[in-house]
């Protein structure tokens, strides 16, 4: 796989049952990748191993006044050293697109998963993690397969080094063969403790990210409230806990990193003493002693490849398990072979809930929780917050919408969110989207009463000759007001002309005048479609064909607005906002004219 050919037709199916699992089936998917930077990784460690034999055959060529040896050890010394420089440039290449290719195959993985369960994501998963999974966890996850192969090219490399010491200078080969096993598993009892620190900073940096996201989010409320000083304060506090953390983690790998420069030092010591002693001796040549020594000191190169292993290995195996508990994240069940023949139409029904919206009409729920309103909503839509013991799935026309594929499954059911995102773009673009094409861009504006939209977008134009449709509207709508985002977005809705629209609180941000006209647009619209708004508005409630009145968890009356307003109490409290003592001294006035009526008869 190269750069270029990114990205992947199909990233695979990862196995998500651990981190190390994870990491492993990710290797698994780059192994081509993988060989090509370890052969590479062979050549220029090889390359590096090789020099000392170049050198000594010089040395013990010069000792002996020997020039055919000399020459010889020249055009030794060229070769190695071409092909350390060829090994280097195509290690480097080779792992580097290792490193794209396995983060570009998460951030795929990540990708996809998000747009499988859109908004129920966050409700599953903090924000803020699911910043550091896409961000930098992809990163570190990357770091390590792209290192791994390095590292086996090193480990090959330095038992070639160990076993041709040995047989070289068995006297010398044996020492370096029984130190550089010990230097190399040195660190491994420092890990453990590294790895704990290094889980706390990532811990306090990813609770300081999602701080700062919620605060983004908010700061148009934070400012009218006065709150700015407050969260810049909690913010200030969470990243000193994070400086704090990874100066603490940093002591850890720095130790680390000591050990890795002071063992193979004292390695050094002990060879040049002994060789020395052996040379004094007569029983080794200067060359041989010369040749030793180059080849533990070019070791150094090599055993780097330890430590870094360990670090990439220590910082990508959280990584790799946050991201495979979000991937880990689906539906309740999934679609099986033939499913895609099966088609869904007919009444709307929640068996959880009790809740049905018939076919054809436009359905009004009212919850009194907008926090049980959202849930109910993702629910409707195929994606429950928390799926239940049972897995009790909606139904569409009897059909279960967990058992329908995904595609099919977003045809036929849209919701919309109470807090729907506008992409930057033209507002020809973000009505841009898949549809039935029964409904223009034209009739879905008018639908949703953005008139005052369009003007606002054909003033702000410049280049566009005042066609609003070819205004840019900016990052998440910030130039129009919460109103004009909602209505909008409601637009892009009734554009895409599900058989299902599911609307939570569509007019929320409207006033009175522009809801009413609103609620009447959208059930002129789809006349023939099914539609379900979850609201406590009574303008919007009395335009619907019938209303449902949830009440802990269960659909409890269904009826007219006016018809419940009338007879159940429960339905009067939430939708006018009546208080229980009101609805008690309104039921004994009630219970008094009855009696006042009953003397008088």
């Amino acid at each position: 796989m190269q750069i270029r050919d990114l990205p992947y037709a199909d990233p695979g199916v990862p196995d998500v049952r651990s981190g190390s699992r994870f990491l492993v089936w990710l290797g698994r998917q780059q192994l081509g990748g993988q060989v090509k930077s370890l052969l590479w990784g062979l050549l220029h460690h090889l390359g590096i191993a090789g020099l000392p034999l170049g050198i000594g055959i010089a040395v013990q060529a010069v000792v002996d006044r020997d020039g055919g040896r000399l020459a010889l050890a020249g055009v030794l010394l060229v070769a190695l050293g071409a092909a350390i420089s060829l090994g280097d440039v195509m290690l480097h290449r080779t792992a580097i697109t290792n490193w794209i290719t396995a983060a570009a195959r998460v951030q795929q993985l990540l990708s996809r998963k998000t747009a499988e369960l859109g908004s129920v994501l966050t409700r599953r998963v903090a924000a803020g993690e699911v910043v550091a999974v896409s961000t930098g966890d992809v990163e570190k996850i990357g770091w390590f397969v792209e290192a791994l192969s390095r590292f086996a090219a090193a480990a090959v490399v330095l038992v070639v080094i160990c076993v041709g010491l040995v047989v070289y200078q068995p006297a010398l080969g044996i020492l370096v063969a029984v130190g550089l096993p010990v230097i190399a598993l040195a660190v491994l009892p420092l890990l453990p403790r590294a790895t704990r620190r290094a889980d706390v900073q990532r811990e306090k940096a990813g609770k300081a990210t999602e701080l700062a996201s919620d605060t983004v989010a908010g700061l148009r409320v934070l400012r009218g409230i006065g709150g700015e000083e407050l969260f810049l304060g909690r913010y200030r506090a969470a990243s000193q806990e994070v400086r704090a953390a990874a100066v603490h983690s940093a002591r850890m790998w720095a130790l680390i990193a000591a050990v890795q420069v002071v063992l193979p030092g004292l390695l050094m010591i002990g060879v040049v003493a002994y060789g020395t002693r052996l040379a004094l001796d007569g029983r080794i040549g200067v060359g041989e002693l010369v040749t030793v020594y180059s080849a533990v000191a070019l070791t150094h190169h090599a055993l780097r490849n330890f430590e870094e292993i360990a670090m990439a290995y220590s910082f990508s195996r959280p990584s790799a398990k946050r991201a495979a508990r979000v991937l880990a994240l689906g539906r309740t069940s999934t679609a099986t072979i033939g499913d895609g023949e099966r088609k869904a139409s007919g009444d709307l029904y929640d068996p959880l809930t009790g809740l049905r919206a018939p076919a054809g009409l436009l359905t009004a729920v009212v919850c009194g929780d907008p926090d049980v309103a959202g849930r109910l909503a993702d629910r409707l839509g195929g994606h429950p917050a928390e799926p239940d013991a049972d897995h009790t799935s909606v139904l569409l026309g009897g059909v279960p919408l967990d058992e329908l594929p995904l595609t099919d499954a977003r045809t036929v059911v849209l919701v919309q969110d109470k807090d729907p995102v506008l992409l930057s773009g033209t507002l020809r673009e973000l009505l841009d989207v898949p549809a039935s094409g029964g409904v223009t861009a034209g009739a879905a504006l008018a639908a949703a009463r953005c008139e005052d939209v369009l003007d606002a977008l054909a003033q702000a134009s410049v280049d566009t000759d005042g066609d609003p449709m070819r205004t840019r509207i900016t990052e998440r709508g910030r130039s129009l007001s919460g109103g004009q985002r909602q209505r909008l977005a409601l637009a892009r809705s009734l554009v895409a002309d599900p058989e299902v629209l599911v609307l939570d609180e569509p007019t929320s941000a409207v006033d009175a005048h522009t809801e009413a006209a609103v609620a009447t647009g959208i059930r002129e619209l789809r006349r023939t479609r099914t539609t379900v708004v979850l609201a406590s508005s009574p303008l919007l409630l009395d335009r619907a064909d019938r209303v449902v009145l949830v009440h802990e968890g269960q659909a409890v009356a269904v009826g007219t607005h006016r018809a419940l307003l009338a007879a159940e109490p429960r339905y009067r409290a939430v939708v006018t906002r009546e208080t229980e003592e009101e609805l008690a001294t309104a039921a004994r006035g009630a219970g008094e004219l009855e009696a006042l009526e009953g003397e008088s008869a």
